[in-house]
């Protein structure tokens, strides 16, 4: 049974191949990265919306580029994605026995989109999901309408959707323990390449491209120039993206456990602080423009409120049915804009009714 098991943490002399903890580290690193980030950006839209509102709402459009510019510097430059590389590992064409080469233009494309694009889609996905959540328990539109049906159908349809998704990826990491099979993702078959450990010919050749790339810009046309120049530039901006990756992913996944949501309940229940004062409601002469006179009018129809709803974020109150598609369409609070979605809305009852 030993003999049988030993390939899982080690390997034979001469084989490159990574062991299962090495590829399974390398995947939870990115996947550790990315809500670490979006915390930080949270923090500073909470803190200042109307400087980081904007960061906060193209967050996964940003955080894609941004991917995109590190994923592509790390695959021309050693033949692997970000994470691969933090391990020490590189892709391989199938079959390939030898050395660092380039990948072929139909390998690197394919590994870029889907290094990038498989993520954000799921990500949208996932988020699509959710939103139709909240409107099935939030939503006021009639239960019996064809728009109804499509949610409910897309909402019981996903879980298997996740489930056949998640056992697909099982299935392969269960061929590359007890199989000894060359892909632990069915995405690195999909891209036709295979993951192998860096030797130290393998650094000495990425030692090299980098100093033959500097040299030999001294004979180039001045096109050519412009175009290693922004080459250079992007390289840059993905490097310095890197490297700050690599001094701070032991934080980043620091910071990744401690605001997830089972931690959350932890601390909730060692201390639970009193609630907070309602708003104070301004003067005529000092009030935002937003702000009615009247406690209760509606900040927003500028009527009097029916069925009184509080945003959690703020502690405003408006109309359920103002305040629910104004957070639907804006995702913030309309007085202080506070990101704020529908699971946020409160609905308040008064002793009389």
């Amino acid at each position: 049974m030993a003999e049988r098991g030993a390939h899982i943490t080690t390997a034979s002399p001469g084989d490159d191949r990574p062991s299962i903890f090495e590829v399974v580290a390398q995947e939870s690193l990115m996947a550790a990265v990315r809500p670490a980030l979006h915390h930080v950006v949270k923090v500073l839209a909470e803190s200042n919306p109307a400087r980081y509102g904007t960061l906060w709402r193209w967050f996964d459009e940003l955080y894609t580029l941004l991917d995109l510019l590190l994923q592509q510097h790390y695959l021309s430059w050693a033949r692997a994605s970000f994470s691969e590389n933090f391990y020490g590992l590189k892709r391989m064409t199938e079959g390939s026995k030898s050395g660092l080469r380039p990948l072929r233009r139909k390998e690197y494309w394919k590994s870029l989109l889907l290094l990038v694009l498989v993520p954000y889609l799921r990500m949208k996905l996932e988020k699509f999901v959710n939103k139709l959540k909240e409107e099935e328990d939030y939503s006021i539109h009639n239960t019996t309408s064809l728009r109804k049906r499509w949610y409910k159908a897309i909402l019981v349809t996903y879980p298997f959707v996740k489930f056949a998704w998640e056992g697909w990826f099982l299935f392969y990491q269960l061929r590359y323990i007890l199989w000894n099979a060359r892909h632990h993702s069915p995405l690195l078959k999909i891209a036709g390449v295979q993951l192998a450990r860096l030797t130290l010919e393998d650094l000495h050749a990425m030692e090299k491209t980098t100093a033959n790339t500097s040299s030999g810009q001294a004979n180039e046309s001045m096109g050519q120039r412009m175009k290693d120049t922004m080459k250079k530039v992007l390289g840059g901006v993905a490097l310095s993206v890197s490297s700050s990756l690599s001094l701070g992913v032991f934080f980043l996944q620091f910071l990744e456990w401690w605001y997830s949501a089972e931690n959350q309940d932890t601390l909730k229940s060692l201390s639970t602080l009193p609630a907070p004062p309602p708003p104070i409601h301004f003067d005529l002469e000092t009030y935002s423009p937003l702000l009615p006179k009247l406690k209760t009018v509606c900040p927003l129809c500028r009527k009097i409120r029916v069925n009184d709803t509080a945003l959690g974020t703020s502690g405003y109150v408006f109309c359920y049915r103002c305040a629910y598609y104004y957070v639907k369409t804006h995702q913030r609070c309309p007085v202080s804009g506070y990101p704020t979605e529908l699971q946020h809305l409160i609905r308040l009852y008064t002793p009389d009714g």
